[in-house]
């Protein structure tokens, strides 16, 4: 399944792998956290790049110390009502400090897009056939471009409003 990552439609390297299957059949496989939990000791002596999807009653701290092992981590949205994913990927960004790749799958539309932007993600999941994948990357493009000065800081490191205000006073004060 393409992702949009960097604003471009990439084929996705990584696979889901369910918890009954080997890990020896692909390069770059994703686990579930019960996986993790249930295996890391051997997984961790086999020294394999992992990726871990986390559904979104997770607790991000679950995985805790040991999240630099893993290059992906893949946060659920299961339904579009459902944000749960949200409050997971600001954790693992702010409070754990979680540097690698955090992808959206699931129920995604193009109204989530600048939120999933401002909350840390870097790739999204998109499914469909040749037009659909071209307008979602376009709906990507129209929702960053929707808002150029957010109200609040976040992890995507955007200048908030009131920092450009401040940046303005002060300027006109040096004057």
């Amino acid at each position: 399944m393409p992702v949009i990552k960097d604003g471009q439609l990439v084929e996705d390297d990584w696979t889901f792998m369910p918890d009954s299957v080997p890990l020896d059949e692909v390069s770059r496989p994703v686990i579930s956290l019960a996986r993790w939990q249930g295996e890391s000791r051997a997984l961790r002596v086999r020294n394999l790049r992992l990726g871990l999807r986390l559904p979104n009653d997770a607790d991000p701290a679950a995985v805790g110390a040991e999240l630099h092992r893993f290059a992906l981590i893949e946060l659920e949205f299961p339904t579009f009502r459902d944000g749960r994913a949200y409050s997971q990927a600001r954790l693992l960004r702010e409070r754990h400090g979680y540097l690698g790749e955090l992808r959206a799958v699931g129920a995604i539309g193009r109204d989530q897009y600048f939120f999933l932007d401002r909350c840390g993600f870097d790739s999204v999941t998109v499914a469909g056939d040749e037009a659909e994948l071209a307008r979602a990357l376009e709906g990507w493009f129209e929702a960053m471009a929707e808002i150029s000065v957010p109200m609040q800081p976040a992890s995507d490191r955007r200048p908030p409003a009131s920092s450009l205000r401040e940046r303005r006073r002060a300027a006109a004060g040096a004057s």
